[in-house]
């Protein structure tokens, strides 16, 4: 399990632990008992729970894909509790048909603890970016990114 001294390292950690293409790298820089919600709604309680579906799309969909991060931030709740968030930038993502899909971006939230053997993130949230919407409208075909201003 990769530690981490300060929480700002977090997002260079998660893009490190995705290029592995192993779910339990990714779940390791997470608390036993942490959650975390993928850009679908997802919604996995606990470390195994987390590391299960994320080996699944690493060594499927996710199999070819790179991560870069973009602008991150830190802020401190006290002294052992931070917030981080982090723009990733997904490339190489299969599509169902077995094409190569669009770039993505998302922005993940992690909150991270203070612990005895470093900072673990204990919950974390990735959010889709749909650049220049502002909300999504659900309808017939699914759900879709929309902009009202239009």
């Amino acid at each position: 399990m990769p530690i981490l001294t300060e929480p700002e390292a977090f997002p260079r950690a998660f893009a490190d632990a995705w290029a592995t293409r192993q779910g339990a790298a990714v779940a390791a820089l997470f608390t036993e008992d942490a959650d975390f919600v993928n850009v679908t709604g997802l919604w996995w309680h606990g470390r195994d729970a987390i590391a299960k579906p994320h080996d699944y799309a690493l060594k499927s969909f996710f199999a070819d894909t790179t991560l870069r991060i973009g602008r991150a931030e830190t802020r401190y709740v006290g002294t052992d509790v931070a917030v981080v968030r982090a723009r990733l930038h997904l490339r190489g993502q299969r599509a169902p048909d077995g094409g190569r899909a669009g770039d993505r971006q998302t922005i993940i939230t992690a909150i991270l603890q203070r612990r005895p053997d470093g900072w673990l993130a204990v919950s974390a949230q990735n959010t889709e970016v749909s650049p220049g919407m502002e909300t999504h409208l659900a309808g017939d075909a699914g759900t879709q990114p929309v902009d009202y201003r239009r």
